[in-house]
């Protein structure tokens, strides 16, 4: 079965098409700057090189449809008719408190994903964009939903809960949702299977750094803390984002540079973390670089994002009560050396130490101590096109039954 998976934001398509019983790639690309009349289009089929192309393209309607016509394309295509395509897989950003695990995308489920659009203004209108577009150029095609959210639906209630009117956070569904529990999951599973062990019998702690940064606690495989919160804000220093303050600096900002509520979002989220502290780039290669050659900025925001991880794996630790494994996963957690050697710096006592060569080198196993540590690349398309799978299959299943008893 061919596996498409759709990952739609407001202006962008990232797509990979997945032969799901090898789990091999066909095809992968992503259409950036839709509305634009100079979009860019990158891909690469199964076989052959990468391929840049700059486009008009109008709207996530256009961008689709190209998508489809590359991987039909009669000379290079890796299909030959958009009927070979078995399933479609969305990345859905936020489904709420309804939303568990990943689901068959339903009348019933659109309706209830659009009533988390003010949970996630910025992703679920795009979101449901591609479901209804793929809906429109593939009819009949089943689609699935898997979502960001769906691993913290098994957080503790003292984990989830803000210690605001307990009234009031039912009435808005104010909680602790977590990010990124697609990339958690799969790589504490990948990590585990390396480990030879059951994911139910470890304690692990998996660090998603990248632009966008999160970090998890996993117990017998169910995520029982994290750091991002109520929207992806919260947590660790991120890219652009400040991650965890003290809220009165909120009102003092008002105050003091007379600032509205969206000025304050905007600062907040686009304006401040690596970008904020260096006040020149939020790219980690340009700051590692920077600090090498002695900018005192660039250190410091290097030492401010390590920092705010290694404390979050102490209060970890002390959350799980013990640790087997720390994973480091995404573009800084699988590519930064410097990082990994920062954040596990002092940890030896708590079982946490690097092998230096193995470390410089990107290797999978980096850990000399009784805690594993490991640098697992995630997959979240591969995620997203195994739990599709597994839905079609489970539908398939109970269609077979309904067949067989009558």
């Amino acid at each position: 079965m061919k596996i498409l998976v759709l990952n739609c934001g407001s202006s962008s398509v990232k797509f990979q098409l997945f032969e799901i019983e090898h789990e091999e790639i066909l095809a992968k690309g992503v259409v950036e700057r839709i509305g634009s009349d100079e979009a860019a289009v990158r891909y690469k089929l199964r076989g052959r090189g990468k391929e840049d192309q700059v486009r008009k393209i109008k709207d996530h309607d256009v961008a689709i449809s190209l998508v489809l016509g590359i991987l039909m394309d009669p000379e290079n295509g890796v299909i030959k008719d958009k009927s070979e395509i078995g399933g479609i897989g969305h990345r859905i950003v936020h489904g709420g408190q309804e939303f568990s695990s990943s689901t068959l995308i339903t009348p019933e489920v659109k309706e209830s994903v659009q009533a988390c659009v003010t949970l996630a203004p910025l992703h679920i209108p795009s979101n449901m964009k591609g479901i209804e577009v793929a809906e429109k150029l593939l009819p009949g095609v089943p689609q699935v939903a898997v979502f960001d959210t769906a691993f913290y639906q098994s957080l503790p209630p003292e984990a989830y809960t803000y210690a605001l009117p307990y009234s009031l956070c039912q009435k808005h569904q104010i909680r602790r949702y977590g990010f990124h529990g697609t990339s958690h999951n799969y790589v504490s599973r990948k990590a585990a299977k390396y480990m030879d062990q059951p994911v139910e019998k470890l304690k692990m702690i998996t660090c998603h750094l990248g632009n966008g940064s999160s970090i998890t606690a996993i117990d017998g495989g169910r995520a029982v803390e994290t750091s991002m919160g109520f929207t992806p804000l919260e947590g660790l220093v991120m890219g652009t984002r400040c991650g965890d303050i003290d809220p009165a600096i909120i009102t003092f900002l008002a105050l003091e540079e007379d600032m509205n509520m969206m000025q304050i979002d905007s600062l907040l989220n686009k304006k401040s973390g690596m970008l904020g502290l260096t006040e020149k780039t939020n790219d980690f290669r340009e700051i590692e670089s920077e600090a090498e050659n002695g900018d005192e900025r660039c250190i410091l925001a290097l030492d401010i994002f390590c920092h705010r991880i290694k404390k979050y794996i102490g209060s970890y630790i002390a959350v799980l009560g013990g640790l087997d494994g720390l994973v480091f996963t995404a573009g800084i957690g699988e590519n930064s050396h410097l990082v990994r050697s920062k954040v596990t710096s002092g940890l030896h006592n708590l079982g946490i130490s690097l092998n230096p060569v193995m470390n410089v080198a990107n290797a999978f196993d980096i850990g000399t101590g009784s805690v594993k540590v490991l640098v697992v690349p995630t997959n979240e398309e591969l995620a997203i096109a195994r739990d599709t799978r597994q839905i079609l299959a489970s539908l398939e299943h109970k269609t077979e039954k309904a067949i067989s008893t009558v």
